[in-house]
């Protein structure tokens, strides 16, 4: 495991962003594992103003997303669908057929499971899976439980995932109350993960799922195991390890 440690939050966001620019430089058709929450919002905007300086090239780069809230259209502004426009994709030059998430409104979960899946798999592979992590160590939104799971599903939100989630809604009544998300096994197939995290709430949770065992109850626990992990995270965020 590789450790970058930011003074701030921008100045973490800037060093996450080059894990992901040189990637695209590298390689400018590479598959980009995404993720949403407020993390990662400054490294978007980090290469959005390199794209806007025209050092990164967004036209052969495909996507494909962590989640999305089961019931939430795509134009809803908390889906993560339109979290992703406004925060990204309407702001670089990529195209929106190599844009994929998960289908909020389909009902048969089975079904979207199945086609999310093929999706990815359709890919060829993620090469970088960017990740955030939740207070009680949910990555994408695969919650604690008694095992890890593997491909897409779809999770019932533990209530601290709600209750953290409340602050994008008018209510918490509002929350979606499942997602779909890919599975453990898929974001462990990327070549590279990159987990950013930031503020003195994430401290407890990095140094669990870090240097802690390694357990579906900490679902992120289990990224000790992948050969090729960066943990980018602000002082705060890394104050215990």
């Amino acid at each position: 495991m590789r450790i970058i440690k930011g003074t701030t939050y921008e100045d973490m966001s800037r060093k996450a962003a080059d894990v992901l620019a040189a990637q695209v430089l590298l390689k400018p058709n590479s598959v980009l594992g995404l993720a949403t929450g407020s993390t990662p919002i400054g490294l978007y905007k980090s290469l959005i103003e390199r794209y806007n300086n025209g050092e990164l090239d967004f036209s052969a780069v495909r996507t494909v997303n962590l989640d999305e809230y089961r019931g939430l259209p795509a134009d809803n502004d908390q889906s993560y669908n339109y979290f992703m426009h406004h925060n990204l994709f309407d702001h670089i030059n990529i195209k929106p057929e190599n844009t994929h998430l998960p289908n909020g409104l389909e009902t048969d979960a089975e079904k979207e499971c199945a086609r999310y899946d093929a999706v990815i798999a359709a890919q060829g592979g993620v090469d970088v899976q960017l990740l955030g992590i939740g207070h009680n160590g949910h990555i994408g939104f695969n919650e604690p439980a008694d095992h890890f799971p593997t491909g897409t599903h779809l999770v019932d939100l533990q209530q601290s995932t709600i209750e953290a989630n409340k602050r994008f809604f008018a209510s918490i009544d509002d929350v979606p109350r499942q997602a779909y998300t890919m599975g453990i096994r898929t974001i462990m197939s990327a070549k590279c993960i990159l987990l950013v995290a930031s503020g003195k709430d994430k401290a407890e949770i990095v140094k669990k799922s870090f240097f802690g065992p390694v357990t579906p109850q900490v679902p992120a626990s289990i990224l000790q195991l992948h050969p090729n992990v960066i943990l980018a995270g602000d002082a705060d965020a890394l104050s215990l390890i």
